[in-house]
């Protein structure tokens, strides 16, 4: 039974609008137990990302000018998944931009469900939570997940997490024995760990901040949008200036 918890970062909402995926990151689970196997990486989207993306995910185009392109990391990314059950936390999404990736590559693509069945832990947590906010954090807080590591979202680090609360949400992890056979080692010769987490591996990020003339210009733009709404700026109203 070979698990892969995915997720993605993408340059904004709409894959629609011409978004693209910037990052992708999964991590493999068989009978239930991270194998410290994952695919990991990052992509130049040849599209400008969002500011409002930048601001939940911290990658910016400078950072993404010289990662390869999808079409360089595809081949390696279905090797990983063909065949695996994905565990995504709002599938659709993720399952949307990576289809449409696909199809800009080769347009008689019949998408990654031709290859993989897919399991939407948000579907799964609306069932067991109604009512409730079932957004990641809110799912870690509930399963006492520990996601202290989670200041901007990432690709990888987030389908760690997810593999946690997926685990929590099923019925916990059966079993802690990792065997590491080395050559000509047999069955019987694996040694008992715990669990093995990945490391973040992420490097760490610039964070562009805003200067005088960005915040001229930014106040300009507010201007604009009072004198077309007759004095109504919903950014104004939210941040109480």
């Amino acid at each position: 039974m070979r698990l892969i918890v995915l997720d993605t970062e993408t340059t904004g909402l709409e894959v629609n609008q011409g978004h693209r995926i910037i990052e992708i990151g999964c991590v493999e689970l068989v009978n239930r137990r991270l194998t410290g196997n994952h695919f990991h990486r990052y992509i130049n989207p040849q599209r400008e990302v969002d500011q409002g993306a930048i601001e939940v995910h911290g990658l910016t185009n400078e950072f993404l000018a010289d990662k390869p392109l999808f079409a360089q990391v595809a081949a390696e990314f279905l090797d990983f998944v063909r065949g695996a059950e994905l565990v995504i936390h709002n599938a659709p999404f993720d399952i949307g931009f990576l289809d449409a990736e696909l199809k800009r590559l080769d347009d008689s693509h019949s998408g990654l469900q031709s290859i993989c069945s897919v399991t939407d832990t948000l579907v799964m947590a609306r069932a067991r939570h109604p009512g409730q906010r079932n957004n990641l954090d809110a799912l870690c807080n509930r399963y006492t997940v520990d996601n202290s590591q989670r200041d901007l979202h990432g690709a990888l680090l987030d389908a760690e997490i997810l593999a946690d609360v997926y685990l929590a949400m099923t019925g916990g992890q059966t079993a802690f024995q990792l065997a590491d056979h080395g050559p000509g080692e047999g069955e019987g010769s694996g040694r008992s760990e715990g669990i093995r987490r990945l490391p973040a591996q992420r490097p760490a990020l610039a964070v562009p901040r805003a200067g005088a003339d960005d915040l001229a210009a930014h106040e300009a733009q507010l201007e604009a949008i009072a004198r077309a709404s007759g004095g109504r700026v919903l950014w104004r109203e939210v941040v109480g200036t």
